[in-house]
């Protein structure tokens, strides 16, 4: 097999986690009570063509409206965003989204893509580059968290960087923990802006159905978190003792997935065993509802000053432009 030669106005650093931050971030997850574990462990490869699949789920509306307003809104959005800005997409993952904004921006001055999935963000960025050959696109394989060290001053390009964090993905963030992951982001992106999905509230039976399809995709992406970990760490999760579980937490305003235990089991990670009594579940994903006033008020907090919104006709979804002063 050919070995894929990368563009000349592409770059891609890896700065992924290594097997050590990956097995810390497991046991402290089993240690805890309720059990947890970080969403970023169900981006291996296989991870990332589920989530794929899911998008093009019937019963989940969020990325077919989301384009939905970049498209029809994509004068009043370049002209948000001004001219010669570097677009900095969070979370990568398909370039669908990416592909769709590089075409209305008004001379971008380059596209910086961060994604913990290393295969697809290669894939994406290195597609980019091909797409638009005097664009520099740099690929950066690392989480993006508030506390992640990224080299974002190396990026080719002089123009004020702009965030793009688009699927509702500030979602799978406790509201406390988007704040202080928009107030880092913030100051990474004085001077500049962010634009940003955030799905909005909407009935419980829209919400249920859009996190359980019936084809049984958002299962097979849930439970490949145990195989990516089992993989990856020798750990001995049996899949077909822990079953898929998604519905809206009214109280909490967020879609929360399960993975719940079949009978009583044990699991062992590193010499140490963590028990799981039957019923008993991993918390693995939130997904956080808002309403347009109250996102507006936590980028508020955040350091941002709210600028337009954009929705479509059914107020399904929104886009924010937030200005980092």
């Amino acid at each position: 097999m050919s070995a894929v030669i990368a563009p000349p106005n592409a770059t891609i650093v890896d700065l992924s986690p290594d097997l050590e931050s990956m097995q810390d971030a497991v046991v402290d997850g089993l240690s805890m009570s309720p059990k947890s574990l970080p969403a970023w462990l169900f981006y291996d490869a296989r991870g990332s063509e589920l989530f794929e699949a899911i998008c093009e789920q019937p019963e989940y509306y969020p990325t077919r409206t989301e384009l939905s307003i970049l498209r029809q809104h994509g004068r009043q959005i370049a002209e948000a965003l001004g001219d010669g800005c570097r677009l900095v997409e969070l979370g990568s993952g398909a370039d669908i989204k990416a592909k769709t904004l590089l075409r209305i921006l008004r001379n971008p001055d380059g596209y910086v893509a961060i994604d913990i999935s290393g295969s697809q963000l290669r894939a994406s960025a290195l597609a980019l580059a091909r797409e638009f050959p005097r664009l520099p696109i740099t690929g950066i394989v690392a989480d993006y968290g508030e506390d992640s060290s990224l080299p974002l001053e190396e990026s080719p390009g002089d123009g004020p960087l702009v965030g793009f964090f688009p699927g509702s993905t500030i979602g799978n963030m406790e509201p406390h923990v988007a704040e202080s992951f928009l107030t880092a982001w913030a100051e990474r992106l004085s001077g500049g802006g962010m634009l940003i999905g955030v799905d909005l509230l909407k009935s419980t039976e829209r919400l249920n159905a859009a996190y359980n399809d019936a084809a049984g995709i958002t299962e097979a992406f849930n439970r490949n978190m145990l195989c990516h970990i089992n993989r990856e760490l020798g750990t001995d999760f049996d899949l077909r003792r822990f079953h898929h579980r998604a519905f809206f937490n009214a109280d909490m305003s967020r879609v929360e997935m399960h993975l719940v235990s079949e009978g009583e089991q044990t699991v062992h990670l590193a010499g140490q065993p963590f028990h799981f009594a039957d019923g008993e579940s991993i918390h693995t994903e939130s997904s956080c509802k808002y309403s347009i006033d109250s996102f507006r008020e936590l980028a508020r907090r955040a350091g941002f000053m709210p600028q337009a919104v954009w929705t479509d006709d059914q107020q399904l979804f929104s886009v924010h432009y937030l200005r980092a002063p």
